[in-house]
């Protein structure tokens, strides 16, 4: 939301407007999807006349960054395309072993962007940040886990924290992973949430990095940051072994069994 007249225009122009929405646009204030605040909100904010305003976004529009419908208004297009039917991310998503890449990749972001948070994030960053984690946690704590609701209270978590780094590179770059890292959540959920010693682990971590970010701590938060998804790996990496060794098992039996039948 436009909530300060602090950031007025240097100057009305057109390209003035356009560019003051592309720094929102890439600052998260206004993510893909996001409606745009009416023609006569976003004139008060910014200082701008309409006429000023229109000739703006008509300038987004040209660039492809927002799309305009007919009685819904104006709304930031998807700045990464193709990104849920590429055929390199059908390939990830078909291939379990590459749940551990993306946790890798997930590692060295969200190590950064909670050093960065913990660093940068203002008053109303932390306000998001306590939101998220407040109701992901009570979920948790509600006893009644549904597991895809929990994923995306968890993703959110993650990403409220990526959000207070203020640095849109980063951010837009795990924005247009979101599909892969719901795949992730939802597969350390779905795997290690029933069982108590990695459900206990998960909650621990998350309370760290999260007191971490809210008290302004960088190292403390790439730590933990890390220390969380290393730690998930582990226990994902621990249950793989341990279904194989059951797997192996059976099948000595079942080989065990046919030879005893066979003498």
């Amino acid at each position: 939301m436009l909530q300060e007249k602090d950031h007025v225009l240097p100057t009305h122009t057109p390209d003035a407007v356009a560019a003051r929405l592309e720094h929102l646009i890439l600052d998260g204030v206004f993510r893909p999807g996001d409606l745009l605040p009416s023609e006569r909100r976003m004139c008060e904010r910014l200082g701008v006349s309409r006429t000023s305003l229109r000739e703006g976004l008509r300038i987004l529009r040209s660039k492809g960054i927002i799309v305009t419908r007919h009685g819904r208004g104006s709304e930031v297009a998807p700045l990464v395309t193709g990104q849920d039917d590429g055929p390199l991310l059908h390939l990830f998503r078909d291939h379990p072993r590459t749940l551990y890449d993306l946790l890798e990749v997930r590692s060295l972001l969200e190590a950064e962007s909670a050093s960065l948070a913990a660093e940068r994030a203002t008053r109303a960053d932390r306000v998001l940040i306590q939101r998220r984690y407040e109701e992901m946690v009570e979920h948790v704590e509600s006893g009644r886990i549904d597991v895809e609701r929990l994923a995306h209270l968890d993703h959110a978590f993650h990403l409220a924290i990526c959000q207070a780094s203020h640095n849109p590179v980063l951010v837009h770059t795990l924005q247009s992973l979101t599909d892969l890292l719901l795949s992730s959540v939802f597969a350390s959920v779905k795997n290690l949430y029933h069982r108590e010693e990695p459900r206990q682990m998960i909650n621990r971590q998350h309370t760290r990095l999260y007191r971490a970010v809210m008290e302004g701590k960088p190292q403390a938060a790439r730590r933990a940051a890390h220390d969380h998804l290393a730690g998930i790996e582990a226990q994902l990496r621990e249950i793989e072994a341990e279904d194989q060794r059951l797997e192996r098992s059976a099948m000595r039996l079942i080989e065990s069994d046919a030879r005893v039948k066979s003498s």
